[in-house]
């Protein structure tokens, strides 16, 4: 079944115009004037190029989505196979089936979400026109990785995304950036080169890269000590980006110092790379040597999810370095460990759940990352203590619909049944109490368990962000006490806009006179500015996919499931 009957060149068209058209904007972007746009001046013009190119891609995004043939979600679709580099091989392949459609899609929503967002509230830093061409490479790197069917096209994409996101974070993110971009930089880069070891090791043992030929062998061409070296080598550069306990170190310093939109995109789609190879390549092409390391990866996971909920929980209890960006960056340590369990049972329940939860994540995070930037756009900080000492009426009182939004996201993430983040948590919980054949039981049972400890620890700290936050209750320990003065940040990650952009610094942000404290609100007491209509555009479409995909996970599922199960038995239907 398709929504619209589009035929199988004007497919590969569009496939192909969404990996490209991104890189093209890109050049386009430091051209001296965007082609065919105009605006105030320079700056906006070049914003408006972004949100231009960006929607494009998300139109051509959707419209590849209305003409997949949803009855065979396990074919590949919109291919395009030409050869590029004889002598290794080496073909520039595209498609995409039930696995990779959902997240070329969320990608495209994301990046452009984000594109429009900055354009009425530009982060702080150099040139607009280096922003706009940053993101741009960014989008189409990711889309790429999502598309590309070779080995070592697969590692140049999942490269390319490294260099942007390096710069958006060191050019135009908050304090301690420098450090944080480089942490960023070293740990991606370092987990790459031992990945693309393991990528040789199978494409020059096997004698292809083209990842369709391998997921049909299945690992029948490839030892069993040869597939064993090349999951612990392409499982390392994967674990560093998804990232997987204890090699996450990096991301809660990212996510600190990044812009609002760099947060979006490194949370809603750069993660999910790290966890698209382990189900698009290790699952198929080395199934012994996923065996072999399936408990140990599973046994890492829920150390992952446990620690990132105690340390969130510890974050949102005493203050101590309570950055609320920098908790939100540890709950994805957590929830990317229940898309490790789910791909560790190698089980069609569990890599669905995983699959479903990578996409509840980018959502449900990608809305939360938003809803924080706006409100240490009108505080001036992110810091938990403060931010309990300056509500007043707290953010109910102040911004009505800003905290309710906030609160809507909060129990998504915890995974209220009936929103996104409850279903992958779900089967991927299920997927641990029946493992695949020649897994132990017993180990899997018992990380079932733990897993299910991590998600009431989940609930614990997410309730506790609502109640400080939302309602200005003070923690136990907090560092504030209801009549000390909160103190502005000097410099936060979205500054004040430049001259060209649209819109208005809202009420209370940064560079605005502090806000009164905490206490009994009264006549005096100022409000904050609630929802602009540029935010409601930017997360209106987030809070709705959450909302249907709870509603309706079948959407997704009847996508991933026979793609899923096509995979596991080796590429045969």
């Amino acid at each position: 079944m398709t929504v619209i009957d589009i035929s199988p060149s004007v497919m590969q068209f569009l496939l192909a115009f969404i990996v490209v058209a991104p890189l093209l904007g890109a050049l386009a972007a430091l051209l001296p004037a965007p082609p065919g746009l105009r605006g105030r001046n320079p700056d906006q013009a070049v914003l408006r190029h972004g949100v231009t190119v960006t929607g494009a891609v998300l139109v051509a995004a959707i419209v590849l989505a209305a003409g997949f043939d949803h009855d065979h979600p396990a074919t590949m679709q919109a291919t395009t196979d030409i050869s590029w580099i004889p002598a290794l091989d080496v073909r520039i392949h595209l498609g995409i089936d039930g696995i990779s459609l959902p997240l070329l899609v969320l990608t495209a929503l994301l990046t452009f979400l984000c594109a429009l967002y900055s354009y009425f509230k530009l982060p702080a830093g150099p040139s607009p026109k280096a922003f706009v061409a940053l993101v741009l490479v960014l989008e189409s790197g990711t889309l790429a990785t999502f598309a590309v069917l070779d080995l070592l096209l697969f590692f140049l994409a999942f490269e390319m995304v490294l260099i942007p996101m390096y710069f958006l974070i060191a050019r135009w993110g908050g304090d301690q950036r420098q450090a944080a971009a480089w942490k960023f930089i070293l740990y991606t880069l370092l987990g790459s080169v031992v990945m693309l070891l393991g990528l040789l090791l199978i494409g020059l043992k096997s004698g292809t890269f083209d990842m369709v030929a391998l997921a049909t062998d299945n690992g029948r061409g490839l030892t069993t000590s040869v597939q064993v070296i090349a999951v612990l080598a392409i499982g390392l550069g994967l674990a560093v980006k998804t990232p997987m306990w204890p090699l996450h170190s990096w991301l809660p310093d990212a996510h600190t110092a990044a812009p609002t939109v760099g947060s979006v995109l490194l949370a809603g789609v750069l993660l999910k790379m790290g966890t698209y190879g382990f189900v698009r390549i290790l699952l198929p092409v080395a199934p012994d040597g996923m065996r072999t390391f399936a408990p140990y990866l599973a046994a890492f996971a829920v150390v992952g999810i446990v620690y990132g909920s105690l340390a969130c929980l510890a974050l949102a209890r005493t203050g101590a370095k309570g950055d609320l960006k920098r908790l939100i960056a540890y709950s994805s340590v957590g929830h990317m460990g229940f898309v490790l369990l789910g791909i560790a049972t190698m089980t069609p329940t569990g890599v669905n759940g995983a699959l479903f939860a990578n996409i509840a994540h980018g959502l449900i995070t990608g809305l939360l990352f938003f809803l924080v930037g706006a409100v240490k756009d009108r505080y001036g900080t992110a810091d938990l203590d403060t931010l309990a000492g300056a509500t007043g009426a707290a953010l109910y009182g102040r911004a009505p619909r800003l905290g309710a939004l906030l609160a809507f996201a909060a129990v998504a993430s915890l995974g209220l049944p009936g929103l996104a983040g409850f279903w992958g948590e779900m089967l991927t919980l299920f997927g641990a109490y029946s493992p695949a054949e020649g897994l132990s039981r017993p180990a899997f049972r018992t990380f079932m368990a733990i897993g299910a400890f991590g998600t009431l620890l989940t609930a614990a700290y997410m309730l506790i962000v609502v109640r400080r936050v939302c309602m200005g209750e003070h923690a136990p320990h907090s560092r504030l006490s209801s009549d000390e003065q909160p103190q502005q940040a000097p410099r936060t990650a979205d500054g004040p806009q430049p001259s060209g952009a649209a819109g208005s610094q809202p009420s209370g942000a940064a560079g605005s006179p502090p806000l009164e404290t905490a206490g009994p609100r009264t006549a005096t007491t100022p409000q904050l500015a609630d929802i602009h209509p540029y935010e409601a555009a930017a997360w209106t479409p987030l809070v709705a996919l959450t909302v249907l995909a709870g509603l309706w996970p079948a959407v997704l599922l009847g996508l991933t499931d026979p793609a899923v199960q096509q995979l596991l038995a080796g590429g045969k239907s």
